[in-house]
């Protein structure tokens, strides 16, 4: 059955060519492969992938193989193709490559009706029937252009001069505004403007650039008054094609003259990340606030050598340091998203905890900077009734630990025990335990000196009545929202509100945050939680469903000392293998995070997968991406990376994606060395691992490691990954031999367990 042209892939695959099979008169190039097999082949199903010979790259179905099924008794899979079994690609939304059918063959029969799907696995090697699906894939194809803006003050008028130039070939259209505040609200400025300017809609602009001289690309230049802060754009490239930032507008502030190259474009319609781009890039403007901070990082630091300034003159080169990080930070998510350089600029702003005069900045996305999570509860810490009252017997032990944030489990009356599929949302006695419980658990850790995070579900929430259809749609409780506050587009639950933001939580109505009233509520209630029950910060649940401008939208109202959502999907994998690359997994967190506007950092999903198949595998080497770095959203955005090794979901009784048995404390050994807000699950905290972690946590501590330390990996290999961090302690995970450089460093071993190993860098 195996076609001619093929050859073997390891021991598990086959490489086929596919053939010219015929062109469209639309000149669409199709491609086929046909494999001839027989019922007596006991064949079940066909996997494969489809791999594009120039660029390398391999198309899959969210993340997996495709599956073809031969035979009806196969269970149903998310990448399962059959008879009325619907697709979605993410493999970007860059230029058509070509269609593929898939032709079964086994019959010459009509599409089987879907009950024929789950028929009973007892008719054994039943064949399917026939069946064609044709399927859009997606090639990306990069093309490097560029958008240059640049502001100045005009000495005559004192009006912002901003230049516009951009290498896009053909007649762009630039679609412009400004804006009063941080609000971003859209607004036509008053005359004068550019040539060809007419008024596209009341608050937009469409003006046509103009071709340079030279003939490559095109410009503009708008004159605009001091009273705006902010300047808005799109362009369009053609008809059907606008190029935006990641889904928003462009931004450029005007508060300060300089110059900014936005970014890459790649297939003229979408901004995506280029880590080259964000590199080679940068702008003078950005260099020049980076500078700006070293200069006055250097001062303070003198300042505190000499201690001859006073604690009011520090204060104020506080002070700027933070204006200018939030100004460059402001850049680098209206850029080309590296995020690389954002462990530059937050590095330098962090100055010594253990001044008193200076204590550390607190912001909803990192808290401190130096916080440790404990998540305190499992999967089945419900069932005794008396959650609450039973870990705080625990408090003082978790602070002795030195633990300073603990997650404790929803609070709200849920259909399920567990919480997470919560119904009156102002009723707060739940299986864990009653309201007065939960407020003196809260009141105990606030005492030993460790703040509290609630669980919040916002995506979903459980309906009290049913619609005249006999949909359970209509709330209860103090909330009692009807069907407009279910999204549209969920089948199940037939809401009346806009499509919704995000993916789809199947088990539950998902909730639409585009509507004031319910973002209203929701804010009312976080703020009624943080009041009445004493809450610190969120832990928010399933947040792939909603868009993150919500979130930023809730943080900004209930201002919380530390908040982290947990945005959990599939890693990327090839012929079942995962793959070493997982910059697009990490993207779409980071991508979350920047939507949220950073209030709230991102549980890194991406490193506890890349930790699965380094340590299962004995492949370490996958702990080094390819810019030499963490290859999870540690590597990216550091400060906004939660780091975890399991949880309630991956391990406990539920189990689904639990971490290799035995090496939990290797796992451990990377998280709370590194960067990044590690979190340590109950279960292992109470267990024979506790006088290990404990230790952990004492060097994380006594060495000052934060979410924003600097991370040098020394070693990267099979068997061992070795990294030395703010050059203060030294690590090794792996059976393979490690010691650390000792030429100009003296190191003495501070912790060794098994198959890890921990070095401090000894007192001069």
């Amino acid at each position: 059955m195996i076609p001619p042209g093929s050859i073997p892939v390891k021991d598990h695959a086959i490489e086929t060519p596919l053939k010219k099979s015929s062109t469209s008169p639309e000149g669409d190039t199709f491609y086929e492969v046909r494999i001839s097999f027989k019922p007596s082949d006991e064949i079940s199903a066909i996997n494969f992938v489809l791999k594009d010979e120039e660029t390398g790259a391999s198309y899959q179905h969210k993340g997996r193989n495709f599956k073809v099924p031969l035979v009806n008794y196969l269970k149903e899979d998310a990448n399962l193709i059959g008879p009325k079994t619907g697709f979605s690609l993410s493999q970007g939304d860059i230029g058509q490559m070509s269609n593929v059918i898939l032709d079964s063959e086994a019959t010459n029969d009509k599409v089987q009706d879907s009950s024929s799907e789950s028929e009973s696995p007892k008719k054994e090697n039943s064949q399917v029937e026939g069946f064609n699906v044709e399927l859009p894939l997606t090639k990306e194809v990069t093309v490097n252009n560029s958008i240059s803006v640049s502001v100045r003050k005009c000495s005559e008028t004192a009006k912002n001069i901003l230049d516009l130039e951009t290498d896009i070939p053909g007649n762009i259209f630039l679609h412009w505004g400004v804006c009063r505040d941080d609000l971003r609200s859209w607004e036509a400025p008053p005359a004068p403007h550019p040539p060809q300017t007419v008024a596209y809609k009341d608050t937009v602009l469409r003006t046509q650039l103009k071709p340079k001289g030279s003939g490559e690309g095109s410009s503009a230049q708008i004159s605009l008054g001091e009273e705006f802060s902010g300047f808005l754009f799109l362009l369009k490239i053609n008809e059907n094609s606008w190029l935006n930032n990641k889904g928003i507008d462009f931004y450029v502030p005007l508060s300060t003259s300089g110059s900014l190259v936005i970014g890459n474009r790649e297939d003229q319609s979408k901004v995506v990340k280029s880590e080259e781009a964000g590199e080679n890039e940068n702008s003078e403007f950005t260099n020049e606030i980076i500078n700006e901070i070293r200069h006055l990082v250097t001062g303070i630091s003198s300042v505190k050598r000499r201690k001859t300034k006073s604690k009011e003159a520090q204060e104020t080169i506080l002070q700027e340091i933070e204006r200018l990080a939030a100004e460059a930070y402001s850049i680098f998510r209206t850029s080309v998203p590296t995020f690389s350089e954002e462990a530059i600029v937050e590095s330098e702003v962090v100055l010594d905890s253990e001044s008193p005069e200076l204590p550390p900045k607190i912001m909803s996305g990192t808290g401190t900077g130096y916080e440790i999570v404990c998540q305190g509860f499992n999967w089945e810490s419900n069932k005794s009734g008396r959650w609450y009252m039973e870990l705080k017997e625990k408090a003082k032990e978790l602070a002795s630990l030195g633990f300073t944030v603990i997650w404790l489990p929803p609070p709200t009356d849920s259909v399920s025990p567990e919480g997470y599929m919560p119904r009156d949302l102002y009723n707060l006695n739940s299986r864990y335990g009653t309201i007065d419980e939960l407020k003196d658990v809260v009141k105990e850790f606030h005492k030993v000196g460790i703040k509290v995070l609630g669980d919040a579900v916002l995506n979903h929430r459980c309906a009290e009545h049913q619609n005249k259809n006999g949909i359970w749609n209509i709330f209860g409780g103090r909330l009692n929202w009807d069907d407009r506050a279910v999204v549209a587009d969920d089948p199940h639950f037939q809401g009346r509100g806009n499509k919704s933001s995000g993916d789809s939580f199947h088990a539950a109505p998902n909730i639409d945050h585009s509507q004031d009233f319910v973002r209203n509520d929701i804010k009312e209630w976080l703020c009624w939680l943080r009041e009445e029950i004493g809450y610190d910060g969120w832990r928010l649940d399933f947040v792939r469903g909603f868009w993150g401008g919500y979130v930023k939208d809730y943080m900004d109202a209930t201002k919380p000392y530390f908040s982290v959502g947990e945005y959990w999907d599939s890693l990327s994998y090839t012929y079942g293998e995962m793959d070493h690359n997982q910059d697009a997994h990490r993207q779409r967190i980071v991508d979350w995070i920047s939507a949220a506007g950073g209030t709230a950092g991102a549980f890194d999903v991406t490193t506890k997968g890349i930790l699965h198949s380094a340590l299962e595998r004995c492949e370490y080497w996958r702990l080094s991406d390819q810019q030499g770095k963490p290859p999870g959203v540690m590597g990216w955005w550091p400060s906004r990376a939660v780091t975890f090794i399991e949880n309630h979901d991956t391990g406990s009784t539920q189990g689904h994606w639990r971490f290799p048995h035995e090496k939990e404390m290797q796992g451990y050994a990377y998280t709370l060395t590194h960067p990044g807000t590690p979190s340590v699950f109950f279960d292992h905290i109470f267990s024979h691992y506790k006088t290990e972690i404990g230790a952990l946590l004492s060097i994380r501590k006594r060495n000052g490691i934060n979410c924003r330390s600097t991370v040098k990996i020394t070693k990267s290999e099979r068997d061992v990954y070795a990294a030395i961090i703010d050059e203060k302690v030294a690590m090794k995970i792996g059976p393979g031999h490690y010691e650390p450089p000792s030429d100009s460093q003296k190191w003495k071993s501070a912790w060794d367990g098994r198959d890890y190993n921990i070095w401090e860098l000894e007192e001069s």
